[in-house]
């Protein structure tokens, strides 16, 4: 007993000295956390510091944001574990599947996340205080557990708020809520360079924060992990476990874990009498976020919730009177984060024998997934990001397949050949297929927190089945690399038009000065036909250029097919010189954004145009939109906002004279509202279809339930087009449009309905509430209203939604490169 005493000294001893070698936050930065908000390079710093005085931590710098910020991430554990790191990895990985082999691990991989919004900065704050915890007085907990941290996620989003509040704050920090240092202007911290929320875009990895950290995250595939986020100023702590619906994929084991993590949590919270509250808010079905995609990769994926957010600088008052500080919210998450990597510690064995069992997916319902290949591009895109989650996939061997149709809702034979796309689901990362492929998301409980319908065939434009036998299929996946050729003596060069590929091939003809033309009908050439939108570039319109070499150098470089045609003259329908073959104008394109534009909404287009389409943009600031000379515009685009301020009077005249000389304005979202029913629009509001209810007798606590009949959370609707229009040109007949509102609009009678939801039109896929479906039938999706030489485009659902709906985004280009186009200006 005294010998065990003495032990005990000397290891508390130990720890003493250790903890003298190396500084705290408060040492190394000079002031105490929660005193200021830290700027991310000094945060860099000190994560640098402490991993080049400690040998067990590892510091890797896995990316750059857009802003040339660096993403790190720190591996702390044992110094004999840090010395084995890359075998605990591979043991870990053998585990799964992802890599051969039997091995077997028994220590913990704990990935704590921290700062993905940006103004939810108490979290980075934390993180610095937790790694210093870990390395000094927890360090037991490291002898089996490796915890992986990222200290932030956005820097480029925290950065904006904390240079902002820093430039704002009163000395000392005013906690009246009225205060400028509580009332961040747009676009806010939250998002990141493009203003997306990057808390829902894991499973889409449209970004390249996102991109460049699941590279990292799917080499170690960690059994928890954490992300760490802010909610309203008088909100208590939440913690797991989660609320319901929780997706089927998720296990009893997940299920229970997160209740032990909880549980461990309150013990330390009912100690200080700090208030929490679990199961609520906050569910696990949308598969992007940072507790789900991990969940679905088999680990216990949680969001932990604090209050503050951007609201709540250095000190404010809440509404209960209590003075909430950046000190208490850093020690909150400071307590959560310390509190799961012990009881992850505690229980590492039972975390990878339980890790290991997830990835048997026997049990799964559809095994196979099945894409028709029709359009090249599209399949591409598709692969680039199955290859980015190290999804598997093969051909199909040629013959037919029986399964659910994703086109007809029922069961149908679908014939394959070995260019079509078959995705397993008896693969490591099975469950991930269900989640991401499965035509509708079993829901358990309408409330949820996110959109209910994501199905990848649906969001990519694929005729595709769900079959319950395993499909025959081949490994073979080559990828064909178009290399076009020089035609001295062509009329024309023609390139087809059904895929965004096709768009940034234009854009980029465009900024080069050639002048394409595109086919408002069909025809044919050299014995092959060619559909409406098929873009022709004549030599007549680019003589002062080195024509041929650039055409085929840019085609190239865009992977476009060209073909030369030696005539204008037409084996069938219209000639090269008809009225009906348009040339598309170098469109000057400007895009409303400011306070009263949706600043996700914007970020969407900015990231579009500019990643994408690589075409340029001119920003105009909503608040000097009325004092704009729109005359320098070919197209102006709203994105979702609220304009009723802004466009009215001499603006909205202002607007329908630019109109009528001839431009093009795009309102997309809620924009349209500051055109329903008013004079000189055609675009009328649908009335709310009448359901008998009483409602001043539905009990209080049911309200909110009752609620939902009126909402559509992100459901799958089927739509008819009219694609002889140019705004749908490339598309078929059909579309399927992820739908965000319960808002609909009656038919245009005085215009070009485009896109339409007829009298038979029902959700496909996801939650739409019994009154919002009814009020969708016969209801407007895309339309088109002229005004005098120039027109308005109604986008009701937005083709760009989190840029992951790849099927809607020639909606725009169209809108963009194809309407009112044709007067070379």
């Amino acid at each position: 007993m005294k010998i065990k005493s003495i032990v005990v000294v000397l290891f508390l001893l130990t720890g003493t000295l250790f903890s003298q070698k190396i500084k705290s936050p408060k040492e190394f930065l000079g002031y105490e956390i929660g005193a200021r908000f830290t700027r991310h390079h000094k945060v860099v710093d000190y994560f640098n510091y402490v991993s080049n005085t400690l040998s067990n931590v590892k510091l890797e710098k896995y990316g750059e944001t857009n802003e040339h910020r660096p993403l790190y991430v720190s591996y702390i554990s044992s110094a004999e574990n840090i010395k084995n790191l890359e075998s605990i990895r591979k043991n870990n990985l053998s585990q799964t599947g992802v890599i051969s082999g039997n091995s077997k691990n028994d220590i913990a991989i704990v990935w704590l996340s921290y700062n993905v919004h940006g103004n939810e900065a108490s979290s980075t704050e934390a993180a610095m205080l937790t790694l210093y915890e870990l390395v000094t007085a927890k360090k037991a907990w490291l002898e089996n557990t490796v915890v992986i941290l990222d200290p932030c996620i956005n820097p480029d989003g925290r950065d904006r708020y904390v240079n902002w509040y820093n430039q704002v704050k009163s000395t000392p920090y005013n906690t009246d809520q009225n205060a400028k240092e509580h009332a961040e202007p747009w676009p806010g911290g939250r998002p990141n360079h493009y203003l997306f929320d990057l808390n829902r875009d894991w499973a889409w990895a449209t970004q390249v924060e996102s991109q460049q950290r699941i590279k990292v995250y799917n080499k170690w595939m960690p059994h928890i992990h954490v992300d760490f986020h802010e909610q309203g100023i008088n909100n208590p702590y939440y913690f797991a476990p989660a609320a319901e619906p929780f997706h089927e994929i998720i296990t009893d084991w997940q299920r229970d874990f997160q209740t032990q993590i909880g549980k461990n949590h309150a013990k330390y919270f009912d100690k200080e009498g700090w208030l929490y509250f679990t199961k609520e808010s906050f569910d696990l079905l949308y598969p992007s976020y940072g507790d789900t995609y991990p969940t679905y990769m088999g680990a216990i994926g949680m969001t932990y919730e604090q209050a503050g957010h951007g609201r709540a600088g250095l000190g404010i008052h809440t509404d209960e009177g209590e003075i909430l500080t950046l000190k208490d919210r850093a020690a909150h998450h400071l307590t959560t984060g310390l509190s799961t990597v012990e009881i992850s510690s505690k229980n590492a064995k039972k975390l990878n024998s339980e890790f290991r069992k997830f990835f048997n997916n026997s049990g799964l319902n559809f095994k196979s997934y099945v894409l028709k290949n029709e359009n090249a591009d599209k399949m591409n895109r598709l692969k680039e990001l199955l290859d980015t989650h190290e999804i598997k996939y093969e051909s199909a061997k040629n013959g037919s397949v029986k399964g659910y149709s994703y086109t007809t809702q029922k069961d149908a034979k679908l014939d394959v050949s070995n260019k079509d796309l078959v995705i397993h689901t008896d693969q490591p990362k099975g469950k991930m297929v269900k989640a991401l492929f499965e035509p509708n998301a079993k829901l358990v409980d309408s409330l949820t927190y996110d959109i209910t319908a994501w199905s990848l065939p649906y969001a990519h434009g694929f005729n595709a089945v769900a079959s319950k036998s395993k499909v025959n299929s081949t490994t073979n996946n080559s990828k064909n690399t178009v290399v076009n050729s020089e035609d001295k003596s062509a009329y024309a060069y023609v390139s087809k038009w059904n895929n965004l590929a096709d768009a940034t091939f234009l854009a980029d003809l465009l900024k080069n000065n050639i002048v394409p033309r595109f086919a408002e009908k069909s025809f044919s050439a050299n014995n092959t036909s060619y559909d409406k939108g098929t873009l022709i570039i004549l030599r007549n319109d680019n003589r002062n250029t080195d024509f041929d070499s650039k055409i085929v150098a840019i085609a190239d470089k865009h992977q476009r097919k060209l073909t030369s045609v030696a005539t204008g003259f037409s084996q069938s329908g219209v000639d090269f010189g008809s009225s009906a073959i348009k040339p598309i104008n170098k469109q000057k394109i400007a895009v409303v954004s400011g306070k009263a534009t949706s600043s996700l909404s914007f970020g969407e287009v900015w990231h579009f145009f500019e990643t994408q389409l690589e075409y340029p943009i001119t920003n105009i600031n909503s608040s000097n939109f009325g004092y704009t000379d729109l005359s320098k515009y070919d197209v102006i685009i709203l994105p979702s906002g609220y304009y009723n301020s802004i466009l009215s009077g001499s603006t909205l005249s202002n607007i329908k004279k630019w109109v009528r000389s001839g431009g093009t304005l795009v309102a997309i979202g809620n924009a349209l509202n500051s055109f329903a029913n008013k004079e000189g629009f055609s675009l009328k509001t649908k009335k709310n279809a009448e359901i008998k209810t009483d409602n001043n007798l539905v009990p209080y606590q049911d309200r909110e339930r009752k609620s939902v009949a009126n909402l559509i959370t992100g459901s799958i609707f089927k739509s008819t087009l009219d694609n002889s229009h140019p705004l749908a040109f490339g598309y078929d007949k059909e579309y399927f449009s992820l739908k965000l509102s319960g808002t609909s609009y009656s038919y245009l009678k005085k215009g070009y309905n485009v896109g339409y939801f007829d009298k038979n039109s029902n959700n496909i896929s996801g939650y739409a509430g019994s009154k919002a479906v009814k009020n969708v039938h016969e209801s407007l999706l895309f339309g088109e209203q002229t005004m005098g030489r120039g027109s308005i485009v109604y986008m009701i659902d937005n083709p760009l939604f989190r840029s992951f709906w790849e099927n809607g985004k020639l909606f725009v280009a169209n809108a963009v490169f194809l309407l009112n186009s044709n007067q070379l200006k």
